[in-house]
């Protein structure tokens, strides 16, 4: 039996018991309180290059924030940059500091842009994302952009697909967000 599995998780589980612990002795948190994880995954994989592809990874235990880096100094440096980030999106949304060492729930996102215009939607996945990508079934929220759908070094097939299919040239959308996209293919429907 590979006892490395069950070890890992022990010791992830003490570090956060042990964060968590040492977090009641003052009110605000900075990096340096979480619990934190970093190891060598290897070398990196040949991927493209919109994708960062490095040998070390860091993460937040119980926070799902994770980074990468080409050592670990540099996966430990970005990671904290996340954290930052993270922690002003709370600040942000007048949410409290998830407190070191414990689990933070996932949260789904909204699709309200997206229920707006379901029709749309739906004819977006068949007319688009099933010819070019071959899928038929898939999740969106108001967060999606073309890059979750492909693996390829830009979204020009799929750019040139809905120029093909709707008439709308929405390159010019650099997040390429499928809301955004939703809505310039829906104003140009209307105008017909």
């Amino acid at each position: 039996m590979d006892w490395s599995r069950p070890i890992l998780s022990m010791m992830d589980g003490t570090r956060m018991v042990w964060k968590r612990t040492l977090s009641y002795r003052k009110r605000e948190w900075e990096f340096r309180d979480y619990p934190v994880r970093v190891w060598d995954q290897g070398a990196p994989l040949a991927l493209p290059s919109r994708f960062t592809n490095h040998r070390y990874r860091a993460l937040i235990l119980g926070w799902l924030i994770d980074a990468t880096g080409d050592s670990r100094k540099e996966a430990l440096a970005a990671l904290e940059e996340q954290y930052v980030r993270r922690k002003q999106l709370c600040v942000d949304a007048g949410e409290p500091i998830p407190r070191p060492g414990t689990r933070v729930s996932i949260k789904i996102a909204s699709r309200t842009k997206l229920d707006a215009h379901a029709d749309v939607e739906e004819d977006f996945i068949r007319r688009i994302l099933h010819p070019v990508l071959g899928i038929e079934d898939v999740h969106m929220t108001d967060g999606s952009s073309l890059w979750n759908f492909h693996f390829d070094e830009d979204s020009s097939a799929l750019i040139s697909k809905i120029r093909e299919v709707y008439g709308v040239d929405v390159s010019d959308i650099e997040s390429e967000n499928v809301v955004e996209i939703l809505e310039r293919i829906a104003a140009k429907q209307v105008d017909k």
